[in-house]
């Protein structure tokens, strides 16, 4: 079908994003163009905003608007204790727990050889040197329950070991409200690895 240039272009740009498809690009386009135009200004100036302003923090590679972030500013935090996400998104989960009170550490990816991601194409140079100059006591490795995410930990876990820091995973397993008769079979194994005592 043939869009005058602006709304394909507009289309365009809705589809680059993760999750929209070309239906959807269509609805937010059309959407968009009944919005007021100082509603559309402000959204163009949100994004422009958010991509100018934020940076990543030079110490623990979270999404921040100052350098370093809040969290790593936080005195309060425990900083013996470094939990290891890989993506920003990761970190304000965490955070919203509101039961995690030590330090971050954002990988921005995962080790993949498929796709030709090795450790040094994440932020794992940089935890390495922070494990060196801070005095980390535990590393929490919180990576997704993929097998990226687990080569990521156990790679990460066999560079920490001669060190002596203690090196956590986080326990995978089913979750609250889940039945047992849909759960594949390595979120059952998993499962009975992380049980404990009742």
């Amino acid at each position: 079908m043939y869009y005058p240039e602006p709304i394909s272009r507009l289309i365009d740009s809705f589809t680059k994003l993760p999750g929209i498809g070309p239906k959807t690009a269509v609805r937010l386009a059309f959407f968009v163009l009944n919005m007021e135009e100082d509603d559309v200004l402000d959204f163009a100036k949100s994004l422009a905003n958010a991509k100018r302003e934020l940076t990543h923090c030079s110490n623990c590679g979270h999404i921040t608007d100052q350098d370093p972030c809040a969290i790593c500013q936080d005195e309060v935090r425990d900083s013996s204790v470094i939990c290891v996400v890989q993506d920003p998104k990761d970190v304000i989960a965490m955070e919203k727990m509101k039961e995690f009170n030590g330090r971050y550490h954002v990988l921005h990816g995962a080790i993949s050889p498929m796709d030709g991601i090795g450790p040094e194409d994440i932020n794992v140079p940089a935890l390495i040197n922070r494990l060196k100059e801070e005095e980390v006591e535990e590393l929490i490795l919180a990576t997704n329950p993929n097998i990226e995410g687990e080569a990521t930990a156990m790679y990460i876990s066999k560079l920490v070991r001669p060190s002596g820091i203690r090196t956590t995973r986080i326990a995978h397993g089913l979750p609250m409200g889940g039945d047992l008769e849909y759960a594949d079979e390595v979120t059952l194994s998993k499962a009975l690895e992380g049980r404990r005592d009742v």
